[in-house]
């Protein structure tokens, strides 16, 4: 691995560099990058301690920038350092700006204003949480999606980023001789997704949870191959019987999984209207 500095500096919080950068960086196997996050520049102070910093370990620069004046501070401070400076989202801005015939507005930060849709998400980052690993089961039709899946599927991480999209997910494990609340089984408006994966790649998760929190890993059936296929089979079949959809997520990213159960609501919410 060879070490690279990265320089990534922002006018808001840096999220979207961030994805930018780190979407970018996957593609290079051999490079171990060093993040240097520059965010909220705003001022031409902050914009000169970002270009010191810069000098001091020079690397690529990534920026969403839109104000003029420091663009070309950071622009023409990279040109003298010698270093790429790269304006990730001026491609995508002006050729939207071109097809609308609109004006670019120059503000930063507008992607974090307190709207309708900020309110959705914090609405929904709230009941997300108040309905994790089956909490409140007679609120469940109040849900948009219903997560299930047997321990380590990966519901409660896939449920927090559907509530960062405005979804509000709940989800319910699938235990062993546990029944499952009746409410699930009478479910009208929320769509309800079956998660599962590999018996094998689910017995290694198992196993470094039970490490994590010093439990005794021998003699028990969390971790015995039979036991979790038959955990596995079961869960498929429950949602079969109920045809509800099912997802392998083994090989899946939790934006992946998230990305298809977005999918799948779409499609239901158009079933439904």
């Amino acid at each position: 691995m060879t070490a690279h500095h990265m320089h990534l500096v922002s006018d808001a919080t840096g999220e979207t560099i961030n994805s930018v950068a780190r979407a970018c960086l996957v593609q290079f196997e051999d490079i171990e990058p060093i993040e240097h996050v520059w965010s909220l520049i705003r001022t031409r102070g902050q914009m000169e301690k970002c270009l010191k910093g810069i000098a001091e370990s020079p690397g690529p620069v990534l920026f969403t920038l839109v104000n003029e004046q420091l663009r070309t501070l950071l622009m023409d401070g990279c040109r003298r350092l010698d270093v790429p400076c790269v304006p990730v989202l001026d491609p995508v801005i002006h050729r939207l700006a071109a097809w609308f015939g609109s004006e670019i507005s120059g503000r930063p930060g507008l992607q974090h204003v307190l709207d309708a849709e900020y309110f959705e998400r914090m609405e929904a980052m709230n009941f997300t949480l108040a309905h994790d690993d089956g909490q409140l089961p007679a609120e469940l039709n109040t849900a948009d999606v219903v997560l299930l899946g047997v321990s380590r599927t990966s519901k409660t991480p896939t449920c927090i980023y559907l509530a960062n999209r405005g979804i509000k997910a709940a989800n319910i494990p699938i235990v062993p001789n546990c029944a499952l609340p009746d409410t699930l089984f009478k479910l009208q408006g929320p769509l309800v997704i079956g998660l599962t994966k590999d018996p094998a790649r689910l017995i290694q998760v198992r196993r470094a949870r039970l490490r994590m929190i010093a439990r005794d890993q021998d003699d028990t059936d969390y971790v015995d191959l039979d036991s979790v296929r038959e955990e596995i089979a079961f869960a498929r079949k429950l949602c079969n019987q109920n045809n509800w959809p099912v997802i392998d997520v083994t090989r899946r990213s939790i934006e992946e999984t998230a990305a298809t159960i977005m999918s799948h609501l779409a499609r239901h919410r158009e079933s439904v209207a």
